[in-house]
């Protein structure tokens, strides 16, 4: 795949060796990121994904190196180096090089990685309630997008791939659904959407807010709430929003099978309009 990466300066093509092995980085995990997509000559949102980026490596102890608009000005510059119907992942992120376990800020540093990834088709996927939850902020940094809480995330996406699912729905630690490993979720239910309602737990995405204030406008009823397994089970219908794949049907919940519904498909469609109509390269 074709990839560019702004580090210390300049542009890097394909994938460079920025790390050593004594990185804190790479040795402790101090590492924050954010992602955005630019596709069909769009890229929605990715003012909030740079400012989310600096909330998060203040969050986690690293000092932001750029303020929002030197990262836009970066993305614009890097943008160019690829096809204007290219579908991009747009990748910013800070790490600190040393520290004792505890990160030393003054040694962050900051690259913005930009490589080809497309998005996916709108098929449907299946998803499984996993036995894996999500911590809360009093056990991990779930106040920033952090590197180090994937793993729990990852081991929930594999667990739930060895029983023949696609993705796996995690609980916070009260037995709430909380999020997708990979993405929020969203349940229709005569007519209206609901989605668990922030609790620290898990990163209230920014393409789920824009999902919710786009469906409100439109005159869905939106709820933010606390949701149980069960609220899936008897659902209408189900998706998901994310960066990866934006608005997204879920088709198959435990061995319930789903079609996508009127609510997905109207959110869906409210999304690719307002991002054509607002967030133009």
């Amino acid at each position: 795949m074709s990839a560019w990466h702004f580090f210390e300066g300049q542009w890097h093509e394909g994938n460079p060796a920025i790390m050593g092995p004594m990185s804190h980085g790479f040795w402790m995990a101090s590492t924050v990121f954010d992602g955005a997509r630019a596709f069909e000559g769009v890229i929605p949102d990715m003012d909030l994904h740079c400012g989310r980026l600096n909330a998060s490596a203040t969050a986690f102890g690293l000092k932001p190196l750029h303020s929002d608009d030197e990262m836009l000005a970066l993305v614009a510059d890097g943008l160019k180096r690829f096809p204007s119907d290219a579908e991009l992942y747009v990748r910013p992120m800070y790490w600190a090089e040393t520290g004792f376990v505890a990160a030393d800020p003054e040694s962050t540093r900051f690259c913005l990685s930009i490589h080809e990834s497309p998005l996916p088709e709108p098929n449907g996927f299946s998803v499984t309630l996993s036995p894996f939850r999500r911590p809360t902020q009093e056990m991990a940094p779930t106040n920033a997008k952090a590197g180090c809480l994937y793993p729990n995330s990852g081991r929930a996406l594999l667990e739930a791939k060895s029983r023949g699912f696609d993705n796996a729905v995690l609980c916070d630690a009260l037995g709430n659904v909380a999020e997708l490993a990979t993405a929020n979720i969203w349940l229709g239910l005569d007519g209206a959407a609901h989605t668990p309602a922030p609790n620290g737990t898990f990163l209230n995405g920014i393409t789920k807010q824009r999902s919710h204030k786009l469906m409100e406008q439109a005159g869905i009823e939106v709820y933010e709430r606390p949701l149980t397994w069960q609220d899936f089970l008897q659902a209408d219908e189900v998706f998901s929003t994310g960066n990866y794949g934006k608005v997204m049907p879920i088709t198959k919940v435990d061995g319930r099978e789903l079609q996508p519904g009127p609510i997905y498909r109207k959110a869906r469609e409210l999304y690719w309009q307002w991002a054509h109509d607002t967030s133009s390269v």
